[in-house]
């Protein structure tokens, strides 16, 4: 792998990352976005092309870009399918010195909505990815700020995925996407860091949001969907002590659908990369964002 850093303008100026070499496929930026200097990994298998899909993914909190390239491997899945994967980094906040995601909480006044959304334009214009076809998802924090995106930036974000995350407080209360988006949601019941019961603390603006449940009903009566179909997955794995089922919301008006998988007996977890091994979450992302491509 080659780690190229380059330094970019902020927002106010038009830029564009210098890329002299078009046969990588892993390279580290940075980029200067709102007098903060951000990192991100962009993947670019060696069969993509122009109008390809863009899969952003982010990490949970305190944790990092490598992390969640190395246990999704989502970099796999995008050599079968050829679209582009971004990791980007997120910031520290001083007041816990750990990296996060500003979903609208109330621990930092970092613009992530800005960065992340500037990030991809960036990368559209350089790699003429599609702007059609952009999708997020997390892990964790991550997924909160998945959420986040999905509530304030629908016009860029066409769909979102969260793996243990959910709205934060703001969120929750403020939500009203300008657009018409398909969500998926993974929860394990047994999750201690963001419990599916709603019962998230709500120090420094995390909590706020219902049960799980209530949350996808939010999403689903966004979407007009108007029946459920229940999947129940083979428990292949017996000793991981959990198993999985998936309920599609769908027959709405805008053709989008609203995916929860309930990992019975499921912790803190990315299924397929540790806990429940019944099912691959970032295969089932991936199979989300390709039905809802455009």
């Amino acid at each position: 792998m080659v780690l190229i850093f380059l330094s970019c303008s902020d927002i106010d100026d038009d830029y564009a990352i210098i890329d002299d070499n078009s046969n990588w496929t892993q390279k580290e930026f940075t980029m200067n976005y709102d007098g903060l200097e951000r990192v991100y990994i962009l993947y670019k298998p060696k069969n993509f092309s122009e109008n390809a899909p863009l899969v952003m993914m982010l990490h949970g909190y305190s944790s990092n870009r490598n992390n969640i390239l190395s246990y999704s491997q989502m970099n796999l899945i995008a050599d079968r399918n050829g679209f582009m994967v971004c990791y980007p980094q997120g910031s520290i906040t001083p007041l816990t010195g750990q990296t996060h995601w500003n979903a609208n909480l109330q621990m930092s006044d970092v613009n992530d909505i800005g960065f992340l959304s500037n990030l991809v334009s960036t990368i559209q214009q350089q790699y003429k990815t599609s702007k059609e076809n952009v999708f997020v998802s997390g892990m964790s924090n991550g997924g909160f700020m998945s959420y986040t995106l999905g509530c304030e930036k629908s016009d860029i974000f066409k769909a979102v995925a969260s793996i243990t995350g959910t709205m934060s407080g703001y969120d929750w209360q403020n939500c009203s996407p300008a657009y018409k988006i398909p969500v998926l949601q993974m929860s394990g019941t047994n999750d201690l860091t963001v419990p599916w019961d709603g019962t998230m603390n709500t120090a420094l603006g995390w909590g706020g949001a219902p049960h799980i449940l209530e949350v996808m009903e939010f999403w689903s009566d966004i979407n007009n969907c108007i029946e459920d179909e229940i999947i129940n997955f083979p428990d292949v794995d017996k000793t991981d002590y959990s198993t999985v089922s998936l309920t599609k919301k769908k027959g709405g008006s805008y053709d989008n659908e609203v995916w929860f998988y309930k990992v019975d007996g499921g912790g803190h977890d990315w299924p397929g990369a540790w806990g429940n091994q019944d099912i691959n979450a970032s295969e089932e992302i991936w199979k989300f964002f390709k039905k809802h491509l455009n």
